[in-house]
Order: C-alpha cells, then sequence, then structure tokens
C-alpha cells in the first residue's frame, strides 16, 4: 500500500522513490510488525482474559505444565494482525506471491481459531474434529497448489531442487501438486505439534522465517540466483516483505510468550505460521531446505508418529511422552532449559540449510 504512495508521490519528489528499495521495505516490515505486536499484545491479552479465554491443561500431561491453566490463549490472534498490517502497508500488492501466502497463512489461522474456540469457549475437548481440521487444511494447501500451477510462468517455478546438486531439478509437471500439498500440510501440523511449551515454536519460526526471507530474496533475483545455481522465480523476491513480518510479529509475541508465559499462540498461531512456512518454501522452490532447517519440527512430528506406531504394534512407547520436548520435561529437564537447547539446535539447522545454498 504504501509502496503505491510512495511511488505517486516519486513523481513530485523523487526521495519517495526510496521506497522500492525490497531491502528498505523488508526492515520496516520487521520495524512494523514487531512495534504493531508490542503496542496490542497487551490489549489483546487483556480482551482474551476479560473473556476467560484461557488454556486448558491436560491431566496426563507433565505436573508443572498444572500451573498453566487458565493463562490465555489463542494469542495467535496478534501474531496473525501483525503479520497482515505489515505485509499490507509495506508488500507489494500486485504480487500474486503475496497475496497467496497472506490468504493461505490467515485461512489456516481460520482454521486453528475454530479449534481453539470450541475448546476454550465452548468447553468442548475434542475442539475441531480431527478429520474436519485435515479436511480444510488439505482443501486449502490443494487450492494453493492448484493456483501456484496454474499461474507458473516459468518452468523454473515447478522443478524440485536438490541440494548440493547444482544440475539436479527435475521437472515435477502434476507432481508439484502433490508435493505442494504436503509440505503445506505437513509444516502446519508440525508446528503446531511443537507449540507445547513457552517460546518453544515462536522462536524456530522466526529463524525459519528469516532464513525463508534469505532465499527469497536470491531466488527472486536473477543474478544471484545464476551465481547461487538456484531457480530465479519472478516476483518471488517480494516474500522477504512477508517474512520479514513473520520475525518482527514473532519476536514481539515471544516478549509476552516468554517463559512464564503470559499468553499462548494457540492453534490459531501454530497452524497459521507453519501453512505460511511451507507456502514461502513451495514457492521460491526449497522445500527440502525448509526440511533441514525446520529439524525441530521434523523431529517433533516423527516422535509423535513413532510413539502411536510402537503404542498400537507393539503395546510399548519409545518416548516417555510425545511430542518430544515432554519426554525431555519428564526425564528432568527444567522448561527453559529445553526451550533454549531446542532454539540452539534450530540456530545450528537454519545455517546448514542457508549454506546448502552455495554448497554446490
Amino acid at each position: 500500500m504504501l509502496l503505491w504512495l510512495g511511488e505517486w508521490l516519486a513523481q513530485f519528489e523523487s526521495g519517495f522513490g526510496v521506497v522500492n528499495y525490497l531491502t528498505l521495505r523488508a526492515i520496516l516490515s520487521v520495524i512494523t510488525a514487531l512495534v504493531v505486536s508490542l503496542l496490542l499484545g497487551p490489549v489483546v491479552i487483556r480482551k482474551l482474559r476479560e473473556y476467560q479465554i484461557g488454556q486448558a491443561i491436560r491431566e496426563v500431561g507433565p505436573k508443572s505444565h498444572l500451573s498453566k491453566a487458565g493463562t490465555p490463549t489463542m494469542g495467535g490472534v496478534l501474531i496473525l494482525l501483525s503479520i497482515t498490517i505489515s505485509t499490507l502497508l509495506w508488500g507489494d500488492l500486485d504480487n500474486r506471491f503475496v497475496w497467496l501466502v497472506l490468504v493461505v497463512t490467515l485461512l489456516f489461522g481460520a482454521i486453528g481459531w475454530v479449534d481453539d474456540y470450541r475448546k476454550v469457549v465452548e468447553k468442548n475437548s475434542r475442539g475441531l474434529p480431527g478429520r474436519w481440521k485435515y479436511f480444510w487444511q488439505s482443501v486449502l494447501a490443494l487450492a494453493a497448489a492448484a493456483f501456484l500451477y496454474a499461474t507458473a510462468q516459468s518452468p523454473q517455478e515447478t522443478q524440485f531442487v536438490v541440494p548440493f546438486f547444482k544440475d539436479v531439478m527435475p521437472q515435477l509437471g502434476l507432481m508439484f501438486i502433490v508435493l505442494t500439498y504436503f509440505v503445506i500440510v505437513g509444516s502446519s501440523n508440525a508446528v503446531n505439534l511443537t507449540d507445547g511449551l513457552d517460546g518453544l515454536a515462536i522462536m524456530p519460526t522466526v529463524m525459519v522465517g528469516a532464513a525463508l526471507g534469505v532465499c527469497a530474496y536470491l531466488a527472486g533475483n536473477v543474478n544471484f540466483a545464476d551465481y547461487l545455481h538456484i531457480p530465479y522465480i519472478a516476483g518471488a523476491g517480494e516474500l522477504v516483505v512477508f517474512c520479514a513480518a513473520i520475525v518482527g510479529a514473532g519476536v514481539g509475541f515471544l516478549w509476552f510468550n516468554t517463559y512464564p508465559a503470559q499468553v499462548f499462540m494457540g492453534d490459531v498461531g501454530s497452524l497459521a505460521l507453519g501453512a505460511a512456512l511451507g507456502v514461502v518454501a513451495v514457492v521460491v522452490r526449497q522445500e527440502v531446505v525448509l526440511f533441514i532447517m525446520g529439524g525441530v519440527f521434523v523431529a517433533e512430528t516423527l516422535s509423535v508418529i513413532l510413539q502411536v506406531v510402537s503404542y498400537k504394534t507393539t503395546g510399548k512407547r519409545i518416548f516417555r511422552m510425545a511430542p518430544l520436548h515432554h519426554h525431555f520435561e519428564l526425564k528432568g529437564w527444567p522448561e527453559p532449559r529445553v526451550i533454549v537447547r531446542f532454539w540452539i539446535v534450530t540456530i545450528i539447522l537454519v545455517l546448514v540449510g542457508l549454506a546448502t545454498l552455495k554448497i554446490r
């Protein structure tokens, strides 16, 4: 929105043309989302408390979590507001990728909102039934995949990039839709499973989002893309503004979500943020890199799958409790230790993921 205004004002004063610089708008997007989050945070938390939208704690979970009962949840609304405002202000609203990732993020957030609302307001412990949650996630993911496939402007937009090999980029064809579907749905649910401790999910999301922003900037620049032997995706660079908004909104939310948390993001935040990361990774053709950088999310998801399969087939559990972060809690790790160590692992994995862009 401000890009349009700046371009119009540049006709009268050339200095306003500075808004055309993508890096500047990315920085302003971070700052805007951060400020909005910090300013609206107390208001949102107060409203959640007034409406008695508090987290219910499972009795089967770690006993240390019982003290968290009643902490306001659905704080993901704050994250989505910050991201949306910042992206609309600083993004290029003529860019199809910007609208796609923003719409998908908000619609996945709507699925999470329904689930949270049923749990904490209607006191329905089941929330949105799993089959319906998965159904709507699938509908949205397939719609996004079909849109990207139908509007692809070059063969590079539907190639599969294999890290470490500069010449291995097979054309996916219709398999692009299948891959995109699994990336978006899988990423959404992986972040959702990770959101179990104060600040555990939001900081890895911020770090992975920032790294994907770097990937978007490189993929959207023909010179950098050619130098790094990655697909050049025209228009993908604008996703830097969106990724920057995730960083700003996430850091702002962490201000209130850090241990001991004043608010939880709930499914409205975790499902939306996971889907956002998935869409950005697909657009910039870095699905495998997302898998690497989001290793904490992957490990949390695999721990649940392995636990369920093991218990149903052998009657034995592999972990003391799944997802994985609860296993370490039950081993005696204090909650802050689990959180910070998972952050450290994410930092390492993000650096490894970024390194794959050059090592080919």
